[in-house]
């Protein structure tokens, strides 16, 4: 087991193909490692500690800024595709012959595109937030697009307004959320710049464009797949987490109640139980 936690493991580095990644890892070393993929515009202090370091109890975890992100060196590509082939080349710079892959919002859709890419190295996906190609309004519905041409004074009133409900409930969770995501004091990340976000969301652009008949890439994703989401979400509408389950050989959906896009910060320790039954199983 390490020693490290989410607020103490320091940030690494491994160069491949050019590029100079950074990254964090953590936990029990034994198994399956686990490799997070990040929200737009995220990073490696974007996750909540009672995720990373609850899952850590039981797996070693693996947090990475994916190319031309935060710390990493490179350019961030304008699709899905390309950031998917850069998180394989990071982990195989890593030696790791399989791990299992979590991705959260547009991390999700990176993940499906590792999973496609790499099946020989991927053990099983966690996609949380998630929505297929070509999904019901993707890449923006109404509310998102809002919500992004909103001028925030403070980035953290764009997250609480977009990945959580409005209930008294769902507020408390994204306070206690922002308090957990932020209490790493030494070595932070470095802040995402325009760039990436531009990036970004050309990729998010490219994922609503249909390629071929609708869905049909998802029966290519063979391996065990959980799927995790709010029951009310104005990023990537809950339907699309129901054409996931509906369209992969072999998923599972969960819907938390009273939640948004950011279920998973709203529900910590359910969501580190739920992924952990599925990991293990």
């Amino acid at each position: 087991m390490s020693n490290y936690t989410h607020h103490t493991a320091p940030t690494q580095f491994v160069e491949a193909n050019g590029i100079r990644f950074a990254y964090r890892r953590f936990g029990k070393k034994e198994g399956v490692p686990l490799v997070f993929n990040p929200h737009i515009l995220g990073n490696m202090d974007s996750w909540d500690p009672a995720i990373t370091d609850g899952l850590a109890q039981h797996r070693e975890v693996i947090l990475f800024d994916n190319a031309g992100v935060s710390n990493s060196s490179g350019e961030v590509p304008h699709t899905f595709a390309e950031m998917a082939t850069n998180a394989g080349i990071f982990i195989d710079a890593l030696g790791l012959k399989q791990v299992d892959i979590l991705g959260f919002s547009i991390g999700s859709m990176i993940a499906q595109n590792i999973a496609l890419q790499r099946p020989d190295l991927v053990r099983k996906l966690v996609i949380v937030g998630s929505g297929p190609r070509n999904g019901d309004a993707i890449p923006l519905t109404p509310e998102s697009q809002i919500l992004f041409t909103n001028k925030y004074g403070n980035l953290d009133d764009f997250w609480i307004d977009g990945f959580f409900t409005p209930s008294a409930a769902s507020q408390a969770a994204a306070k206690a959320f922002l308090k957990r995501r932020d209490a790493r004091v030494d070595n932070r990340d470095i802040p995402i710049n325009e760039k990436v976000q531009s990036a970004q969301f050309a990729a998010l652009q490219e994922w609503g464009k249909p390629v071929g008949e609708r869905f049909a890439y998802l029966k290519d994703i063979k391996m065990p797949v959980l799927i995790v989401g709010g029951t009310s979400d104005v990023i990537f509408y809950t339907i699309n987490s129901f054409y996931l389950q509906q369209n992969l050989p072999n998923a599972q959906l969960i819907l938390y109640p009273d939640s948004a896009h950011g279920m998973l910060f709203q529900y910590p320790e359910l969501f580190v139980e739920h992924t952990e039954i599925f990991l293990r199983g």
